[in-house]
């Protein structure tokens, strides 16, 4: 598998399923590396299998599609004059599609109601004299900050234009549209009741809503009257659902400690509320075996249960979690991961739409109905004919202590000895897994052992897929013991005799990036070079400067500000002698171009070799959502590092 190879690796969005589940459609993002752009189209695939699923629109920025529960009617985001992101309308039956709204800053995913007469989305509306059209944002006035959390990355300042929701007559003639909700705070989620009386969303609208992570479930009627809270703080929370019946609210949820921050490493879970707020709410999973999988953040209630995309050893499976909270019953598992899905329900039974990958895929859309399952798009048959896979060899390696952890290698062709590269994932509560998409996927694997190097993955304890336990352990000295483990799984993949432990180099991102900078200083002698990528290398000024800095800070290293510095690989860096490439994107505010600034003048200033590669205009995201020429040119100074040090 070559760089280029990525024209051939399409991001699949949530698919939307008919009522009758009839037909099913899907955003499809692929790079084209001629226009250098990321295209967006969406794809249709009639559920019966008569017809191969075709392209539906040729976007190029269309997205986010919806159903109407009639099934006349498409709604999808495509961009209006002005560039920003607005909601279509396509007939079904024949026609061109159409705008419905026209909101200064566009509008976020459609919501049909259940009468198919209305549209609810979110929007956001700046503050007067904010983004304005023409206005160029040096000549606007200044801002005034008195809030811990202003900015998010890729996207900048977030305070000064809060998310509303909306709804929106399509039908009428005037286009009547009502905002439902309004203040300084931020609302996401929206979703119908099922009698189309109510709308529920997320938002944290209690005084402190800026400064920490709590949100609540809120209700109201689509004209914003009858405004209530469902829950009362103590967890962060998101995907609130009506259930079939209308008498509760499901959402997923992660308690949050005293502060109203996140414990970094505990499951979020499937949780059920009463409408009429009679009592509190109730975890319907348990934490130990089940968290909603960050590949896929969604949950759909049905009317036997809420389908819920759980993180299980690098897979992503799909289960039914019955309403009483009895055990969850599988729907789809296996060796992939399941990214986004639709469900409908009807007299000719259940039909799940779900967009699949696995470790030789990206993503294909497959259809189950009633137990039987079939895949719709070839995406991944058409990358697996173009492109040469490798295997991908599962492992497992015993700690001191006792500990199995599990990993994989993708060797490269050849009898070795291979050079080699432990490649650590960001999160740190995810897990690497069985795909080609997405922040912890094969794809990097394939591409480096296509090009000679034998590619170690694991997963320490720390991360995901593994139960809360295992998440858990390593936040009592997180760098320390994540190390231990990762030093491990190298171990026990050193022992095959085609790898060459003498030249080994590690590579991660984000917290990758950090475990990277780790282990150069206190396990160098390993390795001939690493590889930070958009890292954190100094825990003080990353608190104060990254998109949410306080809340991670303190999730992942404690309250404990003295013990920031032990914890930091910036501490450290008189011990740092191995060659160190830092890839940092400039306008990324996760973990802001000043860490790596740090790291590169403290080690220069030290005559370690130390480059330092920095991307215009890109944010956190940009090895897998970048431009396509930044991409490509991030590959090729990967493989011109490793070719000139192992």
């Amino acid at each position: 598998m070559l760089p280029t190879d990525i024209s051939l690796l399409p991001v699949l969005g949530r698919p939307t399923l008919s009522a009758d589940g009839r037909y099913a459609v899907v955003g499809v993002t692929r790079p084209d590396l001629n226009l250098d752009e990321n295209v967006n189209e969406l794809w249709l695939a009639e559920t019966d299998g008569t017809a191969p699923a075709r392209r539906l629109t040729r976007g190029p920025y269309d997205g986010a599609p919806a159903f109407s529960p009639d099934g006349r009617w498409l709604a999808f985001q495509r961009p209006g004059p002005d560039g920003s992101g607005q909601v279509h309308l396509m007939p079904m039956g024949g026609g061109d599609a159409f705008p419905v709204t026209s909101l200064p800053m566009g509008a976020g995913q459609p919501v049909w109601s259940p009468d198919s007469r209305r549209i609810a989305y979110t929007s956001r509306v700046p503050q007067p004299g904010r983004y304005q059209k023409g206005v160029p944002a040096a000549n606007e006035a200044p801002r005034r900050i008195t809030t811990l959390r202003f900015m998010a990355d890729g996207f900048g300042y977030t305070f000064d234009r809060p998310r509303q929701v909306f709804v929106t007559d399509p039908f009428s003639e005037e286009l009547t549209t009502t905002q439902v909700t309004s203040g300084e705070y931020d609302h996401s989620d929206v979703a119908w009741s099922p009698d189309g009386e109510l709308l529920t969303f997320v938002a944290g609208r209690h005084e402190t809503h800026a400064d920490d992570l709590r949100n609540d479930i809120w209700l109201s009627a689509p004209d914003g009257t009858g405004l209530r809270a469902l829950t009362s703080g103590g967890l962060v929370l998101g995907c609130p659902r009506f259930t079939p019946d209308g008498r509760n609210v499901v959402f997923a949820a992660e308690p949050l400690n005293a502060e109203n921050r996140a414990f970094a490493t505990s499951s979020f879970g499937l949780w059920t509320v009463l409408v009429d707020g009679s009592a509190p709410p109730l975890r319907l999973t348990d934490p130990e075996p089940y968290h909603l999988s960050f590949a896929s953040q969604m949950i759909v209630p049905g009317n036997e249960g809420v389908y819920f995309a759980n993180d299980h050893q690098g897979e992503v499976n799909l289960v039914l979690v019955p309403y009483d909270g009895a055990e969850p019953k599988p729907v789809l598992t296996g060796h992939r991961q399941v990214n986004g899905y639709a469900v409908a329900e009807g007299p000719n039974g259940v039909t799940v739409a779900a967009v699949v990958s696995s470790a030789g895929s990206a993503g294909d859309l497959v259809l189950v109905r009633n137990g039987v399952e079939r895949e719709v798009t070839s995406f991944g048959s058409e990358l697996r004919s173009r492109a040469s896979l490798l295997p991908v060899e599962e492992f497992t390696a015993t700690g001191d202590d006792g500990y199995e952890l599990h990993g994989w290698v993708v060797r490269p062709a050849g009898e070795g000895p291979h050079p080699v590269i432990l490649q650590l994932k960001g999160g740190p509560f995810t897990q690497w897994g069985y795909t080609l998409n997405g922040p912890a996927s094969f794809e990097e694997a394939q591409v480096y052992a296509s090009a000679g190097y034998a590619v170690v993955l694991g997963n320490p304890r720390g991360t995901s897929g593994y139960g809360q336990a295992h998440g858990m352990y390593a936040l009592a000295d997180l760098p320390r013991r994540t190390a231990k483990d990762l030093l491990t799984l190298l171990d026990a993949a050193l022992e095959a005799p085609d790898l060459d432990s003498d030249r080994v180099g590690t590579q991660g991102g984000s917290f990758g990036g950090y475990m990277s900078a780790w282990m150069a200083a206190h396990h160098g002698d390993r390795f001939r070079a690493t590889i930070g990528e958009r890292g954190c290398y100094a825990i003080d000024s990353h608190f104060a400067s990254a998109d949410d800095g306080v809340n991670n800070s303190i999730a992942l290293y404690g309250p404990d500000t003295e013990r920031w510095a032990d914890a930091s690989p910036l501490t450290y860096v008189d011990q740092i002698s191995t060659p160190m490439l830092l890839i940092q994107s400039e306008e990324d505010r996760h973990t802001p171009m000043e860490q790596s600034q740090r790291m590169f003048v403290a080690l220069k200033m030290r005559g370690v070799p130390v480059e330092l590669l920095l991307f215009p205009g890109e944010g956190h995201d940009m090895s897998r959502t970048g431009l396509p020429s930044h991409r490509l040119a991030r590959y090729e100074a990967i493989l011109e590092w490793w070719a000139r040090h192992l």
